[in-house]
C-alpha cells in the first residue's frame, strides 16, 4: 500500500514541484550536486514574504527541522522530506515537537521544555512561573520527573496559552483587584497573539475598556477576549452563515448568537465574546448591522488556509450562439429596464419639454405659468394620454441608448482600471464622457422625433389642425435633419454621463459600501441611481435647452437658431441667463427616479432571471481562488509556525549570544 501512495499521481506532481522550487534557490553546489544554504530556504518557502509580521529568522526555525543532519545545508532528499512534512495535518505541532526534542529521544522533559521556551521568549518578556502547578501536572514534580511524548507535549501547547494568560494578568495585577488598565491588556495580546490579530484591532486594544463601565478590564473581559481568538474559525463560519440568510447581507448581535446556537450542539459563545465581537468588528460602523467585510477586519488577513479549495473548473469555452444569447440576455434586461424607468417618468419628460420651447419673448407665446400649470393645461386640454405624446419612439430608443451606454462606460473602465482593481477619478470621467458621447448615435434621431411630438399636441390645439406621426416627422426630417442639434446632444449626454457614473459608483461603493460580502438592497439601489442623477440632470440642463431648441420646428414669428452658438447668444439676449434652466426642476424630477427605477429593475430583472440558471446562493458567496501550486508550500510554511507564535510572537528571534542544543545557528 506504501508503494503505491508512493507512485500515485499527486506524488509524482508534489515531487516534480519540490524539485522545481530546489534548483530554482538553491546557491551552493558541490561535486554537481546542489545544495540550500538557510538563506536559499528561507527565500525557497517564503517567496515574496516582506517579513513585517513574520521575520526572517521565525522561518529560519524551519530550517532546523529540515537540516536533520545539522551539515547547515540541505539536499535535494533534505528539502524534499520536509515539505512533505507539511502536507501533514498536524504539521504545526510536529515541527514544533521536534523542536524541542533537542537530545531526538522521542521525548521532551521539563528541562528541554523550560530551555527551549526561555530562550525564545526573550528576558523583555512577562516571565513564565516553571514551578507552576499547571505544568507539574504535564512533567511531574522535582521528585518524580515526567517525560514527555509526542501526543502528550500536542496537549500541553494547546493549553499553554491560556497559563500564560493567566500568569500574565496576575504579573500586571499586582494589588489583587481583578482587573488591569487598557495599555498592561494590549501588551499581554500583543505577546500572546499578535500574530493572529490585524493591525486595526491591535491599534485599537485598549478600547475593549469602553465595551463596559469603568476605565480598566477585568480577567472576565480577557478571557473572553481570548477566547474569541480561539474560536475565530468558528466565528467566521457562523458569521458566513448568518449573512447568507440576510435579506441585505448584514447581521445584528442577535442574529449572530441565534445563528451560533442553531450551528453548533452546545453553547459556544457568551454574551460577553458576543460583545467583544461585534465591538472590535463594528469600529468603524457604529450601527449595530455587520457586514462580512466588518469582520474580516478582525484577524489578520496574512493566515489562510493552507489545504487548496476544490480544484478550479476548466474554463468552458462557448460558442458564438452561446455569446450572442448572452448578448440579447443583457440587451433584453437593459431594454426592459430602460423602459419602464422611461414609462414612469415621461409625463415629467413632456412637461419639461414644453417648458423648454416656450418663447417668453413672444406674444401670446406664454402658454404656461409653470411646470405644474403646464401639466394640469396638457390633462385639461389632450388628455391623460397626451402626458404619453411621443412615448413609442422613446421606448425604441431605450435599447440602444441603455446598451450602447452602460457597455461602453464598463468597457472604458475596464480598460482604465489597473492591476489592483483601482480607477482614478479622471479615469471615471472620461469613461462616462466616453459612455454619453456613443449613445448620441442612437439617441438623437429619436430624440428629434420624441420632443416633435411632444410639443405637437399644443401647436396642433392653437392651429386647430392635425397631429403629425412618428413616421410623417422622419418623412420631413429625413436623414440628415434627424441629426439636427447633435452637436448640443453631445453637449449634453457627454458631461452627464461623465458626472452620473462615477457620481454613482462612489454611493454604491463609499455611502452603501457594496462589496463581494454586501449585495445592496432594491432600496439602496434605486436611491443611489436616483441621487446620482440630481446633479448631473441639472448641471447639463443649458445644453438640454439649446438642443431642445435647435430640435424643435420654430414656428412663425420665433427665433430660428443656426447652430449652439447662435442659440445661446439668442436665447441670453432675448430671455436672459436663467432661460438656459428652464425645465431645470422637471429634468431633475424625470432623470433621477428615471435612473433609479431603470437600475433598480436590471438588477431585480438578474435576480429573477439569472443566465445560464446561476443560482442566488452563488451571487452572495464570495469568490475563492484556488491557490497556485507554488504559493501552497509558503501557505503550508508559514502555517507550520502558528503553533510556535501561539507560544511566544517573537518565537525564533533568539538573541545572538544565546545558544541553543540542537539548533543550527546563522
Amino acid at each position: 500500500m506504501s508503494q503505491q501512495s508512493l507512485s500515485s499521481p499527486s506524488n509524482e506532481v508534489s515531487s516534480e514541484r519540490y524539485k522545481r522550487i530546489f534548483q530554482k534557490f538553491a546557491s551552493v553546489e558541490k561535486n554537481g550536486e546542489k545544495f540550500m544554504t538557510k538563506d536559499d530556504f528561507v527565500n525557497a518557502i517564503a517567496p515574496g514574504e516582506d517579513y513585517t509580521k513574520l521575520q526572517k529568522a521565525q522561518y529560519g526555525i524551519l530550517f532546523s527541522v529540515a537540516d536533520q543532519s545539522k551539515s547547515g545545508i540541505l539536499s535535494m532528499s533534505d528539502f524534499t522530506v520536509f515539505e512533505n512534512l507539511l502536507t501533514r495535518p498536524d504539521a504545526d505541532y510536529e515541527i514544533a515537537f521536534r523542536l524541542f526534542d533537542t537530545a531526538g529521544s522521542g521525548k521532551i522533559t521539563r528541562e528541554q521544555f523550560k530551555q527551549i521556551l526561555s530562550a525564545n521568549i526573550g528576558k523583555d518578556a512577562i516571565p513564565f512561573d516553571f514551578e507552576c502547578e499547571w505544568l507539574k501536572l504535564y512533567t511531574g514534580g522535582k521528585t518524580a520527573a515526567h517525560e514527555m511524548p509526542y501526543k502528550e507535549f500536542t496537549q500541553l501547547l494547546k493549553g499553554l496559552q491560556a497559563e500564560r494568560l493567566r500568569q500574565a494578568f496576575k504579573y500586571y495585577d499586582t494589588q489583587t483587584s481583578g482587573y488591569i488598565t487598557p495599555d498592561e491588556f494590549k501588551k499581554i495580546m500583543i505577546d500572546i497573539a499578535g500574530h493572529k490579530l490585524s493591525d486595526h484591532v491591535l491599534e485599537n486594544l485598549p478600547t475593549l475598556s469602553n465595551v463596559y463601565a469603568g476605565n480598566k478590564i477585568s480577567f472576565a473581559n480577557v478571557m473572553a477576549f481570548y477566547n474569541v481568538i480561539r474560536e475565530m474559525d468558528m466565528v467566521e463560519r457562523v458569521v458566513r452563515s448568518a449573512v447568507t440568510t440576510s435579506k441585505d447581507g448584514t447581521i445584528t448581535k442577535a442574529d449572530f448568537l441565534l445563528t451560533a446556537a442553531k450551528e453548533t450542539r452546545f453553547s459556544l459563545f457568551t454574551p460577553m465574546e458576543a460583545d467583544i465581537i461585534f465591538h472590535f468588528a463594528g469600529l468603524e460602523n457604529a450601527s449595530g448591522k455587520l457586514t462580512l467585510r466588518d469582520f474580516f477586519r478582525l484577524l489578520e488577513s496574512k493566515w489562510e488556509h493552507a489545504v487548496p479549495v476544490a480544484a478550479a473548473q476548466p474554463e468552458i469555452k462557448h460558442g458564438a450562439m452561446h455569446d450572442f444569447l448572452k448578448g440579447s440576455y443583457g440587451f433584453l434586461l437593459g431594454s426592459i429596464s430602460g423602459a419602464v424607468g422611461a414609462t414612469v417618468v415621461y409625463p415629467i419628460d413632456l412637461v419639461k419639454t414644453r417648458m423648454q420651447n416656450q418663447r417668453s419673448k413672444v406674444v401670446g407665446e406664454l402658454l404656461y405659468k409653470n411646470s405644474i400649470d403646464c401639466f394640469k393645461k396638457v390633462i385639461k386640454n389632450e388628455g391623460a394620454l397626451g402626458l404619453y405624446r411621443g412615448l413609442g419612439p422613446q421606448l425604441v430608443g431605450v435599447a440602444p441608448e441603455k446598451a450602447i451606454k452602460l457597455t461602453m462606460n464598463d468597457l472604458v473602465r475596464r480598460n482604465l482600471t489597473d492591476k489592483n482593481g483601482n480607477i482614478t477619478f479622471t479615469a471615471e470621467l472620461i469613461a462616462g464622457g466616453v459612455a454619453g458621447g456613443s449613445q448620441v448615435v442612437f439617441t438623437n434621431p429619436l430624440e428629434i422625433v420624441k420632443i416633435r411630438l411632444q410639443v405637437a399636441g399644443e401647436a396642433a390645439k392653437s392651429l386647430d389642425a392635425p397631429r403629425p406621426g412618428a413616421v410623417a416627422i422622419v418623412r420631413n426630417l429625413g436623414i440628415i435633419g434627424l441629426y439636427k442639434g447633435a452637436s448640443a446632444c453631445l453637449l449634453r449626454d457627454i458631461p452627464f454621463s461623465a458626472i452620473y457614473f462615477p457620481v454613482y459608483a462612489h454611493l454604491k461603493k463609499d455611502v452603501f459600501k457594496e462589496g463581494p460580502d454586501h449585495r445592496l438592497a432594491i432600496s439602496e439601489l434605486l436611491i443611489a441611481g436616483a441621487v446620482a442623477g440630481m446633479p448631473a440632470a441639472y448641471f447639463t440642463t443649458p445644453a438640454d435647452v439649446i438642443k431642445t431648441r435647435l430640435q424643435v420646428e420654430a414656428k412663425k414669428g420665433q427665433s430660428s437658431y443656426n447652430g449652439i452658438r447662435d442659440a445661446a447668444r439668442k436665447i441670453y439676449a432675448e430671455e436672459g441667463f436663467r432661460a438656459f434652466f428652464k425645465g431645470g426642476p422637471a429634468r431633475i424630477f424625470r432623470s433621477s427616479p428615471q435612473f433609479g427605477t431603470t437600475l433598480m429593475v436590471y438588477e431585480v430583472l438578474q435576480r429573477a432571471f439569472p443566465f445560464d440558471g446561476a443560482s442566488d446562493s452563488a451571487n452572495k458567496a464570495l469568490a475563492q481562488a484556488t491557490a497556485p501550486a507554488e504559493d501552497l508550500s509558503y501557505l503550508q510554511s508559514k502555517n507550520a509556525l502558528k503553533i510556535l507564535l501561539d507560544v511566544h510572537y517573537k518565537f525564533g528571534i533568539v538573541p545572538s549570544n544565546v545558544s541553543i542544543p540542537g539548533v543550527a545557528r546563522a
